[in-house]
């Protein structure tokens, strides 16, 4: 006997893909930020502010790869990024 959970989910429906195919739509993301001169643009807002400088060691260099690393690289670009808007 199989028994039929579709109906008693509550997911909600979206017009985005299944699949990202990032390997398709990246090459033209960057495309649009070098047309745009997006990082020049970036960099020209940024000018005559204060450098920040953020110093990160070496990967793994204390033993085996571990979630403690990921999350170490996506905290430092979290503040890189927020620095670069601010």
């Amino acid at each position: 006997m199989t028994v039929d959970y579709k109906s008693t989910l509550n997911l909600p429906e979206t017009a985005f893909a299944m699949k990202a195919d990032l390997a398709k739509r990246e090459p033209n993301w960057v495309k649009d930020w070098q047309e745009n001169k997006l990082y020049q643009k970036i960099r020209q807002a940024r000018a005559g502010r204060p450098q920040f400088i953020l110093h990160d060691g070496p990967p793994y260099a204390n033993g085996n790869i571990h979630i403690g690393h990921s999350v170490n690289k996506i905290l430092k670009d979290i503040i890189i990024k927020s620095k670069t808007l601010a």
